[in-house]
């Protein structure tokens, strides 16, 4: 057993919710710093558009769709292929459903800001996706998980280049996650 499923194991699900908010609270952070000293925030804001046609159809339909694969993907291949060492389960397992909304719509929002809305303006799409693809190391050692973070990271920059619009992304980012998310806590595991 690896040191992280160990780990994992002995905090109970609301001290690694806890650790997941203040993991989040670091983003606001960092974003926060990022905006004022790199970003133009005429520019960022934007970044925003409320056009309801593309979250619907590029953010939600395709967070949709992303969420039907990678459930079609859990149910064909063997668990060891996918799991990710206990987190999602043990975070999203227990609570309510508005307290794994509000987890979800926040992870959604920060990562989003920070690796589209900064990142990738600043810097360019390969390496906000890149570094997307690192910032999610637990799924560094699984093949599976792997390529599809990587699909996922490069997916998201694109449909963001194309409709250079937050808003799309988060929805599409949000969706997947909640979607996710939810199915755990209903069946009590990613299966």
């Amino acid at each position: 057993m690896n040191k992280q499923r160990i780990i994992i194991q002995e905090m109970t699900s609301r001290e690694l919710k806890n650790q997941v908010w203040l993991t989040q609270m670091i983003w606001v952070i960092i974003n926060t710093v990022l905006l004022i000293f790199l970003v133009d925030i005429a520019e960022f804001i934007a970044l925003f558009d409320w056009d309801l046609t593309e979250i619907v159809l590029y953010g939600c339909l395709i967070g949709l769709l992303i969420s039907i694969i990678n459930s079609w993907m859990i149910q064909v291949f063997p668990k060891e292929t996918w799991d990710d060492g206990g987190i999602n389960e043990k975070v999203f397992r227990e609570g309510s459903k508005l307290e794994i909304v509000l987890l979800c719509l926040v992870i959604a929002v920060m990562e989003e800001i920070l690796f589209r809305g900064i990142i990738q303006s600043v810097f360019g799409y390969w390496i906000a996706s890149l570094l997307f693809v690192v910032v999610h190391f637990r799924y560094l050692k699984k093949p599976l998980l792997l390529v599809s973070i990587i699909f996922l990271s490069f997916g998201i920059g694109y449909i963001f280049i194309y409709t250079s619009n937050l808003l799309v992304v988060i929805a599409l980012h949000f969706v997947l996650d909640v979607t996710l998310a939810l199915r755990i806590r209903r069946k009590g595991e990613w299966g």
